[in-house]
């Protein structure tokens, strides 16, 4: 059995990203790039420079689609080709209304494209082991994040944990207990 999905978690900054790209472009010269999070529009200079620090980084010939808010996850795995990287998990489920998202499709996309062996890798930003968020939307986004990383890594052939530039794999519960 082939590694088809591969779900990469860390904190801010941690490598996850980096990690990500060298996973999906290994041994291939041409990646999907699928890009969730927001655009950036001048008002967030960070934001915008983290973008184009990940932009410089990734190979010229990898496509980039913009997912854009709320969008259609699943129907774009769907049609891509191997292989496939997502960056963010976070970005998109953040950009969704009401934090709503259809984790079920996502699920079932993922299984099909492991099934027909392409290649994919989702990063997610791993919400749990941070500072506790004082605020209402902010915990509805840390919950609702766990439980998609939860149900990602459930149909993942691989999960990775990133932390501080380091990778820790990470097996699935039943198998440990």
């Amino acid at each position: 059995m082939g590694t088809w999905t591969t779900l990469v978690l860390g904190g801010a900054r941690s490598g996850k990203s980096a990690l990500a790209e060298r996973l999906a472009g290994a041994g291939v010269d041409e990646v999907c790039y699928l890009a969730t999070g927001p655009e950036p529009d001048g008002s967030d200079r960070q934001w915008a420079d983290r973008i184009e620090a990940h932009r410089l980084r990734r190979p010229r010939q990898w496509r980039t689609v913009e997912v854009g808010a709320g969008g259609d996850l699943a129907g774009w795995l769907r049609h891509e080709p191997d292989p496939v990287l997502v960056d963010s998990l976070g970005g998109w489920l953040a950009e969704s209304p009401a934090m709503e998202v259809d984790v079920d499709g996502l699920c079932q996309v993922l299984v099909e494209r492991a099934a027909r062996r392409r290649r994919t890798v989702l990063v997610g930003e791993e919400v749990g082991l941070g500072v506790h968020p004082p605020t209402v939307v902010g915990r509805q986004f840390r919950d609702a994040l766990g439980q998609l990383n939860q149900a990602v890594a459930a149909v993942s052939d691989r999960v990775l944990l990133v932390v501080a530039g380091r990778v820790l794999p990470l097996e699935r519960f039943e198998e440990q207990w």
